[in-house]
């Protein structure tokens, strides 16, 4: 009698678990997808391209895991295969979805914009609460951030204490009479904290002080608006970079100790850095709305209270340009974002080694080239006491590190650092570039790969002591070179125009 064979019954529970499996693959693969499509920062061919690569990937996998998979052993490497392939597609898509998110976030300014008003009494005083000073002396400012104030006293009085007033001209005169006794407190918006310590006298204000009672309040927002181009791949445009000195997020408003023009030529693939030195004796323009004294000669460094807006509104006074967008960011910005790019380069020239950085922490810099962490970075682009230039050399460093950020981002070693790069930039920074020109800009670098020229130059000075608007009283300053002002003036429409900003004689800040 003949044998009959028969098949081996396919186990169903495989089957059933296979299909899932592949269904699962299909769904993240089309969540991934979508994600990169969306994102819109490759260039159609590429998009395609990986798109196809995806379809593939699912098909060959589906058919190994359901039909091909017939051996234990294959059947469970092929599901560990399709498992792994499947979390990385998920992890992608994750990434891509983040990185959507960053670009709304950092495109769309929302929330009022905090302030934060101090009551402030020396370290030794006897008053310990609030209701502690009930009665005494307090010190106030008489035509300086009078909205403050007013917040600051009307929180005082609903918590049931009344205090005798004391008003003063200047935060210095206010600051004096706390130091001298004549007054057991005062009221100080913390935007001028750190304008305080830079005065000689008071240098050690923050350790001889502490904040009784804390008054918040939130102002709404000024429309950030920007000048956009046509093109944003093509036409050159203005970006002005301020950097507020504070940590933290970034809905406090605080002095720009940071202001650079980065001139950008896509065409041309040239870069041009014109920093302006913070204590530029400038005068103020802004929208009268924003609370600034329009008209008033003080430090650049003082608009940046009144907002970025005024920052950018001052600096196209002063050189007579147009610019396009702005970028505004703080101390922990900087940190967070050359952490995430796993430090940056920069190189220090002979002479300008400094060993132990003020903000350093011990640390400093080598002659040669360093290898900077976050902290490192920011200590460096702060430092201007080491060096016999003061701020002339520090807005040369930090032309070094921007140039470095810029280097590292451009890198293809950015892969490695792809997810602690996106959580460092969520909040890390504001801009009034849309989304979808950040897109363009991305998708421009990942298909032409540009060699990006860099130029540099800073406006110069003469040190001198001068009335602040914002102080109330007189201060260091520096008394612009108008012929560094006309230089640089001359360099960025050069550049502007495809022309080589080398082209322009003057006096030459590029180089130490």
């Amino acid at each position: 009698m003949k044998k009959v064979s028969r098949k081996k019954p396919v186990n169903k529970g495989y089957r059933i678990f296979s299909i899932i499996l592949t269904i699962l693959l299909v769904l993240i693969s089309f969540f991934t997808v979508f994600e990169i499509y969306s994102m819109n920062v490759l260039t159609p061919m590429l998009t395609v391209m990986v798109i196809v690569i995806f379809i593939l990937i699912d098909a060959i996998l589906g058919l190994l895991l359901i039909f091909s998979a017939k051996k234990i052993v294959s059947r469970i490497l092929f599901s560990i295969l399709t498992v792994v392939v499947t979390v990385v597609f998920a992890l992608g898509g994750f990434y891509m979805f983040q990185a959507n998110s960053l670009l709304n976030n950092i495109t769309t300014s929302e929330g009022d914009i905090k302030n934060t008003v101090s009551l402030i009494v020396l370290d030794d005083s006897k008053y310990e609460e609030l209701k502690d000073i009930a009665g005494e002396k307090i010190g106030t400012l008489k035509s300086i951030d009078t909205y403050g104030t007013e917040q600051s006293l009307d929180d005082i009085s609903s918590e049931g204490v009344e205090v005798e007033n004391e008003k003063y001209d200047s935060v210095q005169a206010e600051v004096k009479a706390l130091y001298d006794g004549d007054v057991e407190a005062v009221v100080l918006n913390e935007t001028y904290r750190g304008t305080v310590e830079e005065m000689e006298d008071y240098a050690d204000f923050s350790s001889k002080t502490r904040v009784l009672h804390e008054t918040v309040y939130y102002t709404d927002r000024v429309e950030n608006t920007a000048k956009s181009v046509d093109d944003i791949t093509s036409h050159a445009f203005n970006i002005l970079i301020s950097g507020n000195d504070t940590y933290g997020d970034l809905s406090t408003v605080s002095r720009s100790d940071v202001n650079m023009i980065v001139t950008v030529n896509p065409e041309t693939g040239v870069i041009l850095l014109t920093s302006i030195p913070r204590d530029y004796y400038v005068t103020t323009e802004c929208d009268p709305a924003l609370g600034c004294q329009v008209g008033a000669l003080d430090k650049l460094t003082h608009t940046g209270v009144h907002g970025v807006e005024t920052t950018q509104a001052t600096l196209e006074n002063l050189l007579g340009i147009e610019i396009n967008y702005n970028f505004r960011v703080n101390f922990s910005s900087l940190v967070d974002i050359v952490d995430a790019l796993g430090g940056i380069d920069v190189t220090v020239e002979p002479g300008y080694a400094v060993p132990n950085l003020l903000h350093g922490n011990g640390r400093g810099v080598t002659e040669g080239v360093n290898h900077l962490d976050g902290e490192l970075a920011l200590a460096y682009a702060r430092e201007r006491y080491a060096y016999e230039e003061g701020d002339r050399q520090r807005v040369k460093n930090q032309q070094q590190v921007i140039m470095g950020i810029v280097d590292k981002a451009t890198s293809p070693a950015i892969l490695t650092n792809f997810a602690s790069l996106m959580n460092a930039l969520s909040g890390a920074f504001e801009t009034n570039m849309s989304t979808a020109e950040i897109q363009q800009l991305i998708q421009y670098q990942l298909s032409s790969s540009p060699d990006w020229k860099f130029v540099q130059y800073s406006l110069d000075g003469t040190g001198s002591t001068e009335m602040c608007a914002e102080l109330g009283d007189a201060a260091y300053v520096m008394i612009p070179d108008e012929s560094t002002v006309q230089t640089a003036k001359e360099k960025i429409e050069a550049v502007m125009n495809g022309e080589s900003a080398d082209s322009v004689t003057g006096i030459d800040n590029s180089e130490k």
